[in-house]
């Protein structure tokens, strides 16, 4: 049995990415939680159309597919633009208590798991086998991109966003707590 180093490189790496993912949900979210419903919900021009279609997809695809992967070995077959949760509170709520699943999950796993492989099935049922550690990354990826676009949007509102790249975080963490 592989031993628990929750100081490996790995370790450090994830769990970085795993706070700064935390962290940035926050401040999306509460950035988004400020659109009027029908800006929300009106087509941008996202991939998933909306705001509120590209936040589910979010959901559906890291929380409902990636973290089954990771966590249970399961592959859940779920369309990527299903609408898993049509009020806009419980979507953001369930976002954030999502993106904190990360941390401990990932300070579960030996330091030789990240060097493994992750065997799951795709969305459309296909059998897949993909470097682990790139794979996790993928997901906070994923994350990061669809934020981004979601900013862009925001933007393109006139609505205010916040600053959400990773080294403001970072400062953020090494600022003196009050």
């Amino acid at each position: 049995m592989a031993t628990m180093n929750a100081s490996s490189t790995w370790h450090i790496h994830f769990n970085a990415q795993a706070r700064y993912h935390v962290w940035a949900t926050h401040r999306l979210l509460e950035a988004v939680s400020r659109v009027p419903d029908a800006d929300y919900r009106r087509d941008v021009g996202l991939f998933f159309q909306s705001l509120h279609g590209t936040l589910n997809h979010m959901l559906v695809a890291e929380h409902l597919l990636w973290l089954a992967r990771f966590a249970k070995g399961a592959s859940p077959v779920l369309p990527l633009n299903s609408e898993i949760e049509p009020d806009r509170e419980r979507l953001a709520q369930a976002l954030k208590g999502g993106s904190a699943n990360w941390t401990p999950l990932i300070a579960s796993w030996s330091a030789e798991r990240f060097e493994g492989q992750l065997d799951y099935r795709s969305s459309k049922g296909e059998p897949l086998s993909l470097p682990f550690a790139p794979t996790l990354s993928h997901v906070f990826n994923h994350a990061t991109h669809h934020r981004g676009q979601i900013t862009a949007a925001l933007t393109a509102m006139g609505q205010p966003c916040p600053e959400l790249d990773m080294v403001y975080f970072l400062l953020a963490e090494q600022a003196p707590k009050a």
